[in-house]
């Protein structure tokens, strides 16, 4: 329930903007290989990818390692097994397509078309090999067809089957109303429980059947027979009315306005099916495990009235302890995180300005743990000049026969700039401590000014540095 709650505390509009923008994009990727194996063996990487994530969560890391290796292998072969198939979606796609608009499902194969062309063949003993596929794809499978791209007719398949054609040995596909490809070699099958009067295109209808979810009729040619194969199961056809509702049953045959509620469902499913997943995979970088790390950042003060001067600071500097994952810890930018106290409401004076959330900028992903120190105290004033005399401060005792007989400062006076409030109680300059052991006669010290509080400023151009001349004389003898 706490991640949760910091999840949902802690998200930025940018975050919901990385989510959104990347949803989008995966479900556009859905649109556009639906009903083809790459989607599936995309859907199986991201099964895998989340096994990754878990093991990594429980500490297991020669299993995220093993995964992170697998999900790398089985990219590369999705991208080389079935490159064809990406090559022919990504083709037959113009730029708009990629980014907007749902392509409409295939036309609607024409059923009775086919019933009424196969019983034909059938008649006249014809052999025939038709290929209906559904959703998934049968590039991978099938080989060495010819790309026909007809409009489905009876009059169309007779001629394709018709015996002396060049294409009547090969198996047809038909793709909505139209046949795409003809003379096409399918896989055979390799079980041995066929009977015994299947030919090799019997063979290759079962074959084809294992390894998709495709539709295949075949019509004998030595007995004029009709067989539908579908997964696993042979399906032999008695008349064609039998043929009929086996196609329509198989192929979903289904009303307009039932397709449309159909596609729209699921659409809407896999909107929120990618919206989910990049929502983990957001989750899962920009929180992670656990990271803490403390950086010292500096303050920068904002928003002061041009009036006021800062004269002092209990601090220049905060510390912060940030957690996150350990990818986003390590990827911090010193210009990512940075400290801004608002000075708008400070007065002249000292000022007790606590250090707030919003006061702290910090990079995507990154939580705000604890700060330390939790306010600073603020010395904010109008600066003034003053003009102040000089006192030398001397230290020790005088030899008891010599007497200071005269001092004089050179100057005599500085002006110095601080804060009108610090300015208002101070009266004198002092020197630096100068020591009176060791003074024998009258000389000139050349020592600095002592500036306390340390925020005063000596005007510009002034140097810090004053000659204190003295005089000492030899005290009179006493009489006796």
């Amino acid at each position: 329930m706490e991640p949760l709650i910091q999840f949902h505390t802690g998200l930025r509009w940018q975050d919901v903007v990385d989510i959104l923008l990347n949803s989008y994009i995966l479900f556009r990727l859905y649109v556009l290989f639906r009903g083809t194996s790459v989607i599936r063996m995309i859907g199986a990487i991201a099964m895998l990818w989340m096994l990754e994530r878990m093991a990594v969560n429980m500490g297991l890391i020669v299993t995220s390692w093993a995964m992170q290796g697998i999900i790398a292998a089985a990219a590369l072969i999705v991208i080389i097994v079935f490159r064809n198939e990406i090559a022919s979606v990504l083709q037959t796609r113009d730029f708009k397509s990629f980014f907007w608009g749902i392509p409409q499902r295939q036309i609607q194969t024409p059923v009775d078309i086919i019933v009424e062309s196969v019983y034909e063949l059938a008649r006249r003993k014809l052999g025939a090999l038709i290929v209906l596929p559904l959703q998934k794809g049968i590039e991978t499978v099938v080989q060495s067809g010819i790309p026909w791209e007809g409009k489905l007719s009876r009059e169309m398949l007779l001629s394709i089957f018709w015996h002396g054609t060049p294409v009547h040995d090969g198996a047809t596909i038909v793709q909505g109303d139209r046949i795409v490809e003809v003379a096409a070699i399918l896989p055979l099958s390799k079980r041995n429980d066929l009977p015994s009067y299947f030919g090799t295109r019997h063979r290759a209808a079962v074959g084809l059947a294992e390894q998709s979810d495709a539709v295949v009729i075949v019509v004998s040619e030595e007995r004029g027979r009709v067989t539908v194969f579908k997964d696993e199961s042979i399906i032999p056809i008695n008349d064609n009315i039998e043929l009929d509702r086996v196609l329509r049953k198989h192929t979903g045959e289904i009303t307009t306005s039932n397709g449309l509620k159909r596609q729209v469902l699921e659409l809407g499913v896999a909107a929120m099916v990618c919206l989910a997943s990049i929502t983990g995979i957001w989750f899962s970088f920009a929180r992670g495990l656990e990271t803490l790390v403390t950086l010292e950042v500096p303050v920068e003060f904002m928003n002061r009235d041009p009036k006021m001067e800062i004269f002092s600071a209990s601090a220049s500097s905060v510390r912060l302890q940030l957690s996150g994952s350990g990818t986003l810890i390590k990827s911090i930018r010193p210009d990512q995180v940075k400290v801004k106290l608002n000075l708008a409401n400070a007065v002249a004076g000292r000022n007790q300005v606590p250090i707030a959330r919003d006061s702290i900028a910090l990079p995507p992903g990154i939580q705000l743990k604890q700060v330390d120190p939790q306010a600073l105290e603020v010395n904010l004033d109008i600066p003034v000049e003053k003009t102040l005399p000089i006192q030398a401060d001397w230290t020790g005792k005088l030899s008891e026969r010599l007497i200071l007989e005269d001092v004089r400062m050179v100057p005599d006076s500085v002006k110095v700039v601080g804060g009108s409030l610090m300015l208002k109680d101070i009266q004198t300059i002092y020197t630096e401590k100068i020591p009176l052991e060791g003074i024998t006669t009258g000389g000139t010290a050349t020592v600095s000014l002592v500036l306390q509080p340390s925020s005063l400023k000596l005007e510009d151009g002034a140097r810090n540095r004053i000659d204190v001349i003295y005089k000492v004389k030899r005290r009179p003898a006493a009489s006796s």
